[in-house]
């Protein structure tokens, strides 16, 4: 099914979402790096020691990076920022042994379990987080997960809901062979994704248009009726903004995906572990939603939007 743009604000949303590309795959943007200044050693975390905290390339991956970076710095510890550096394939290799120019990421559960150890059963939090912990080379320590999730889900328009009466993917069984669905190659391939929607829900759509990991492509094709459906992720802020419908997944089809710092072993403190705990232990999904629309529709300064997060939690 096609339809035609259903609203004149798509290339400001879809301008916004390019700052954020989807948490859970790796975006198409170049390679890059930015530094900063490292912070000089006082306070509390005097002597702790100099990391580098790595994101991902898509907007809520360096949100996060400047979040533990703020929260780091408070305690005395010395840190360089390496931003936008790519996909995970890239940065993991950054943390092994021979390289170790990133000594911390912020990641996520599911997928990060699914990289190391894949066609792992678990589903809700703590198995997955379980499962994580025990899949991860000796050389990586997962610290504490936060409750803050961003999962993949299959987003509609609500003109496309409506019509079929959509409210979870079980409802998608029926009609999906007149429907398209878009997102990146991976969702193609992988269980969560195209051969786990036919195995839990009997889901086999029409056809399938190849774009982005829930970042920009998707959302301008999902808003001007290119695609009926697609991979979104669900700290998105353009979901509420462009009163799109992320479907339910009653079967747990997606995993959990909690924001979790993964930390290089040999460069893990007790300063390190307690502060980003810490973090973790303040940051929740609605938490997370806000911050991203702040970056990413407000155009704040993700080290401004950190720090005021910060701030507030009494973490600086």
């Amino acid at each position: 099914m096609r339809r035609s743009a259903r609203t004149p604000v798509v290339s400001a949303a879809v301008a916004a979402a390019g700052l954020l590309l989807a948490a859970c795959g790796g975006g198409s943007d170049p390679l890059s790096a930015k530094e900063t200044d490292s912070a000089s050693s006082s306070g509390s975390g005097g002597g702790s020691g100099s990391v580098t905290i790595g994101s991902a390339n898509f907007s809520e991956s360096n949100l996060l990076a400047e979040v533990y970076a703020g929260a780091l710095k408070a305690k005395g510890v010395d840190v360089d920022t390496k931003l936008n550096i790519g996909a995970r394939e890239v940065y993991l290799k950054a943390m092994e042994p021979g390289d170790e120019s990133v000594d911390i990421m912020p990641e996520y559960t599911g997928v990060l379990r699914d990289y190391f150890k894949p066609d792992q059963k678990g589903t809700e939090a703590e198995e997955v987080y379980q499962e994580l912990t025990a899949s991860l080379p000796d050389y990586l320590t997962a610290l504490e997960p936060s409750a803050a999730e961003d999962k993949d889900a299959v987003v509609v328009t609500r003109d496309t809901a409506d019509k079929y009466s959509l409210t979870s993917l079980e409802d998608l069984a029926d009609v999906a062979g007149d429907l398209t669905l878009g997102g990146d190659s991976t969702f193609k391939t992988r269980f969560t994704g195209i051969p786990g929607l036919k195995k839990v829900y009997g889901i086999e759509f029409g056809s399938f248009r190849t774009l982005d990991a829930g970042g920009p492509l998707t959302l301008r094709a999902l808003i001007n009726g290119q695609i009926d459906a697609g991979n979104i992720f669900t700290t998105d802020p353009n979901i509420a903004k462009e009163d799109l419908v992320a479907l339910e997944d009653p079967k747990s089809l997606f995993a959990a995906q909690n924001v979790v710092p993964l930390v290089r072993t040999d460069a893990l403190t007790d300063d390190i572990k307690s502060t980003l705990n810490k973090v973790s232990a303040a940051l929740d999904t609605e938490t997370l939603v806000k911050m991203n629309a702040e970056v990413v529709l407000d155009k704040k300064d993700p080290s401004d939007v950190a720090q005021e997060f910060l701030t507030d939690n009494g973490l600086s």
